[in-house]
């Protein structure tokens, strides 16, 4: 973003005066504006009424007094181009353009024509619902809306109108600093939102609702400095399915992309994904609230076994630790609690002291400096309106709590067991004392674990310096390289494969003797990609009468499978021995993100055991030996049931090697797929590997 439109930028979202262009959807937008309090100016456009909402109207945008500072368009889409040029040449600081009928609609060169017409304008939309300062107290939004700032909060920005409205109606008490709804993201797309709202001070959160992105590096470049900064981002990335991957595409008319390489790049960039709205909501409460733990250590309390249960099982699912009391420290808790309580991490102290604050901060203080934990968690279900009259205890334990954890210096969370059982006002007041209030034993325990990841992910990714991804890649018709010459390649550039001759029929026992048996026989062919199912693979021949009976064999099947595929010549090859693990490896360019790398479980059941993970390049020796061990398959490298261990460190800086060859190559390069990749205890053996090349016009 240019150092114009980002000053423009600031006057959208900070106006002196608001100019309100429409007819009815900008009188519901003025009587919002003014709901949420704003007190500057503002002026309505409409040629063909008196007033909106109380305003006078002028005729035409060039009767304006001066050029305001923010608009709010929402006429036809066929008058929109004509009055945002109108609205540049007078100087306008920013447009929410409620219009839609562009790009989501098909009209993709009417969108251009907009994107032009705004120049240096902060244009947000079109097909938007708009911009809410909750900080400032200014709004344009198309109609009322929810959501409330303690003077912090959560930047929010959504592609999804509806959502981001839902967001602001939810009854969370997220402490909200700024939403806006991107719609198509013609001008300013999440990338620049993010990177500007990661400079306010206000702002402790970052929320993105993902439909699809409009710029990848640019998209990098702003969260890797999020993360500099130490504001966490927490991403819902949407469209993934098949079907809601279309919907991407007719409702903001940008592509969904591959729910893989979004997830690669959140990894990359430290950002949090989570896969739904409520966990959307409770990462980004926890984190604006309390910020990020620095482990993922917890010392938890209930009145309840059946909450303390429910919190360690959980817990325990997701790798958060609720560390037992030091035997030695067991007597000093114990003397706090009544005799029926049991000593434990989660500890349930029981109703005798409930609601006492002289007896449950004793026991909150002491069980907090035995459990030496990175946070606090009380379980709390409040009971509804009109039978409240124990609500008054749950109160006293909750200040009580706050108060113990804050003296420890100690992030605190008060949970209820299901989100609707926390009202309004406990909410409310818990915030106020800086305590969290977390709604669902499971959405809180998981917005832990996914905040002390964050923090444990920041320091890794800043520590490595990620080089900056490659540019996107516009996609063109391939061709196959066969084995032998994708084996060539591999081996010329330092990448291990097994030893092989490429021979007419009448010579496969003589390679076989020059290789030594037992050996592999493999017909190659370009037509011939996958060979298992032509039948143009033979493994383990031991001698040359059976190798021999294969290669006739292998002819006559090709032949049958497809004619136009059958050649005369073969690769025979030295069997490789067993290896510790098969890996599939895939170096890939896409449209999107420019190039990646997937590794899984490789061999013939790769795509029926879905043990993979994605990685965007370049990547480094430390990212590679990360995701090995995430596999399910990487196990198999640890020593499993008593097997040889893996040099894993050195297994990755060889894959890394290919990677670096790859992109070195990358012009002439589309896709390396190795699979098989065996591996040993030091060393990797490419099997077999097909190579893609773009057919350069």
């Amino acid at each position: 973003m240019n150092p114009l439109r980002r000053a423009n930028f600031q006057r959208l979202l900070k106006p002196r005066h608001i100019a309100f262009i429409g007819g009815r959807d900008a009188t519901i937008a003025i009587n919002e504006a003014r709901r949420r309090g704003f007190k500057g100016q503002m002026w309505a456009v409409n040629p063909k009424r008196l007033d909106l909402a109380g305003i006078p109207c002028v005729a035409s945008i060039k009767d304006l007094p001066e050029a305001p500072d923010a608009v709010y368009l929402a006429i036809p889409a066929a008058g929109v181009v004509e009055a945002l040029c109108t609205l540049a040449q007078m100087g306008v600081g920013g447009v929410v353009c409620f219009s839609a009928g562009f790009k989501e609609a098909g009209a993709a060169q009417v969108e251009e024509d907009l994107v032009n017409a705004a120049g240096d304008m902060a244009l947000i939309g079109p097909n938007c619902y708009g911009l809410i300062n909750y900080i400032d107290n200014s709004a344009l939004w198309s109609f009322e809306h929810g959501g409330w700032s303690p003077g912090y909060g959560a930047a929010i920005i959504t592609q999804s109108g509806m959502f981001s409205s839902d967001i602001t109606m939810s009854q969370r008490s997220l402490p909200m600093a700024y939403m806006v709804s991107a719609g198509n993201q013609a001008v300013l797309g999440q990338e620049h939102f993010l990177d500007i709202f990661v400079d306010d001070p206000a702002v402790r959160a970052i929320g993105l609702h993902i439909e699809g992105l409009q710029d990848i590096p640019s998209f990098e470049r702003a969260a890797l400095k999020a993360l500099a900064k130490g504001v966490p981002v927490v991403a819902l990335k949407t469209g993934s399915s098949s079907v809601g991957s279309e919907l991407t595409v007719s409702h903001t008319g940008s592509l969904s992309g591959s729910a893989e390489m979004y997830e690669a790049l959140f990894a990359r960039v430290g950002i949090i994904s989570v896969t739904n709205p409520s966990q959307f909501l409770e990462t980004l409460k926890f984190l604006c609230v309390v910020g990020a733990p620095k482990g993922k250590k917890l010392v938890g309390f209930t009145c309840s076994g059946g909450g303390a249960t429910m919190l360690a099982d959980h817990a325990e699912k997701i790798d958060l630790n609720f560390l037992p009391v030091e035997p030695s420290r067991e007597i000093e808790l114990a003397k706090l609690l009544p005799e029926i309580a049991t000593v434990s991490n989660p500890l349930d102290y029981t109703t005798p002291i409930w609601g006492q604050p002289n007896l449950t901060y004793p026991m909150f203080a002491k069980a907090i400096t035995v459990i030496e934990a990175d946070t606090a968690v009380l379980v709390q279900d409040y009971p509804a309106e009109g039978l409240d009259a124990s609500k008054i205890f749950y109160q006293r334990d909750a200040a009580a709590f706050a108060q113990a954890a804050k003296e420890q210096g100690l992030p605190a969370v008060i949970c209820s067991t299901l989100p609707e059982n926390m009202d309004e006002q406990t909410r409310q007041f818990l915030i106020s004392v800086g305590v969290a209030p977390m709604q669902g034993i499971h959405e809180t325990l998981n917005a832990i674990h996914a905040a002390s990841n964050w923090l444990e992910a920041r320091h890794r990714i800043l520590l490595a310096e990620p080089q900056p991804l490659l540019p996107s890649w516009e996609w063109c018709e391939q061709a196959i390289v066969t084995e032998d010459e994708s084996k060539l390649w591999l081996e010329t550039n330092g990448f291990p494969v097994p030893v092989g001759r490429v021979v007419s029929a009448q010579k496969v026992c003589a390679a076989a003797s020059e290789v030594g048996y037992p050996v592999a026989l493999k017909m190659i062919s370009p037509l011939l990609p996958h060979k298992t199912e032509a039948g143009a693979v033979v493994l383990n021949l031991r001698d040359s009468d059976t190798l021999f009976r294969a290669t006739t064999q292998m002819t006559v099947d090709v032949a049958s499978y497809n004619p136009k595929a059958a050649t005369d010549i073969f690769l025979v090859e030295a069997m490789s021995p067993t290896p510790l693990a098969e890996l599939i490896i895939t170096l890939r360019r896409d449209p999107q993100f420019g190039a990646g790398l997937v590794l899984g479980s490789g061999g013939i059941l790769v795509e029926l055991v879905g043990d993979v993970v994605t990685l965007l390049l370049p990547t480094s020796p430390d990212n590679i030996e990360s995701a090995i061990q995430t596999l399910r398959v990487g196990r198999l490298l640890e020593g499993f049931r008593g097997r040889p261990m893996a040099d894993i460190k050195n297994i990755a800086s060889q894959i890394n090697r290919l990677c670096i060859a790859y992109l070195e190559n990358y012009a002439i390069i589309s896709e390396i797929e190795i699979n098989p990749l065996f591996v040993y205890a030091d060393k990797v053996c490419a099997v077999d590997a097909l190579i893609h090349r773009p057919v350069l016009t």
